[in-house]
């Protein structure tokens, strides 16, 4: 994981996890305990900050193809982003960044580390009829299909 990291990320729980990696409470501008609260933080506006620290936290997946399919902007965007940590996001964008940190927290979860999860997110699933799981993020039926898999690997019935 980066140097950057201020903040300990929960290693169990796959909600907190993905909170963490989104800065929690520091980049998040309020304590987020459950779904209510990602809720009105997404209508409110997500600071961008919270996406540079979540892609500061990538290891192995490309950032640029990652903000493409699974938050649905650019590098250059984010670059700009980046040099503008206050600015909101746009709800379409905060939702995708969230889904995407509660994937990425879920897969770790599943698979034991985040490491391993980056991994299996670039890799081709024969469960998702051979697409790699982080193409699906794209779409929110896509995202579902990913979520189902990651349910019924944790249950061990992934076929």
């Amino acid at each position: 994981m980066s140097a950057a990291l201020e903040y300990p990320l929960p290693e169990h729980d796959p909600f907190d996890r993905a909170v963490g990696l989104l800065g929690g409470e520091r980049h998040l501008g309020r304590r987020v305990s459950g779904p209510m609260d990602v809720h009105d933080v997404i209508l409110e506006g997500m600071p961008s900050s919270a996406a540079v620290c979540l892609f500061a936290e990538l290891d192995h997946l490309k950032v640029d193809r990652a903000m493409e399919n699974a938050v649905g902007f650019s590098l250059r965007t984010f670059q700009r982003r980046r040099g503008a940590p206050e600015r909101m996001l746009t709800r379409e964008q905060g939702g995708k960044l969230w889904l995407f940190a509660e994937i990425l927290a879920l897969a770790s979860d599943v698979l034991g580390t985040q490491d391993a999860a980056e991994r299996w997110l670039e890799t081709p699933a024969i469960a998702l009829e051979r697409h790699r799981p982080l193409d699906l993020l794209a779409t929110p039926a896509g995202t579902e299909m990913v979520r189902d898999l990651l349910g019924r690997m944790r249950t061990g019935v992934y076929t």
